[in-house]
């Protein structure tokens, strides 16, 4: 808690629908931000977090107009066929990139401090890879049947069912979600069933308009 004002984490696997998740927050009039974005702002052209993952990934991971080529970048972590490397990836692409977003998340938490508010989200698929779940009241894990993630990344990102399961099979697990969040959200069935999911955590945690 920043003050007076509550900070809700969600985290969970690409194609879980965090977005989804957020929206129905937001419907209740309640902030969000979502890392995905702050993640690309960090890395624009000229930010010093581009310009460490070019000195450690190479220059390849750049277009020839200098922003960065994320899929590419993602194809050289996850599709890493050695399970150490891969994990030495992952960890350096992590290390680079979380304290940057770290501090962006921290100031945009500190204006809505100023604006007022009494309640905020922040869409954080790395919430506990980050640290950032110690800073939350409470944390939310999103999951979805796996079938349904694949489908919903190959729509989203256009990359190959085999490109989308080795993504997944990179992240946790549904069931760390469930033992480390304070609450689980399942998205399988569509808007209806998160608003009705969505409004049972913010009685649970007496949040009112």
């Amino acid at each position: 808690m920043i003050n007076n004002m509550r900070v809700i984490g969600i985290t969970g696997g690409s194609g879980a629908g965090k977005g989804e998740v957020s929206h129905c927050f937001m419907s209740h009039g309640i902030r969000t931000l979502d890392t995905d974005k702050v993640s690309r702002a960090v890395c624009e052209p000229g930010k010093p977090c581009l310009n460490e993952l070019v000195g450690h990934f190479g220059g390849e991971i750049l277009r020839e107009d200098g922003t960065l080529n994320r899929r590419l970048l993602a194809s050289i972590v996850f599709g890493e066929e050695d399970p150490d490397k891969k994990l030495e990836k992952l960890a350096a692409l992590n290390r680079i990139t979380h304290h940057y977003i770290l501090e962006d998340i921290n100031a945009w938490l500190g204006r809505r401090e100023k604006d007022g508010c009494r309640l905020v989200v922040v869409d954080a698929p790395q919430l506990f890879e980050s640290g950032f779940n110690r800073h939350c009241d409470y944390t939310i894990g999103v999951i979805a049947d796996e079938e349904v993630r694949i489908r919903r990344i190959i729509a989203r990102d256009n990359i190959s069912r085999e490109s989308a399961e080795k993504r997944i099979k990179s992240q946790k697990s549904d069931e760390f979600f469930i033992e480390n969040c304070d609450f689980t959200v399942y998205n399988n069935n569509g808007l209806e069933a998160l608003e009705g999911q969505v409004g049972n955590i913010l009685e649970k945690i007496n949040y009112k308009k």
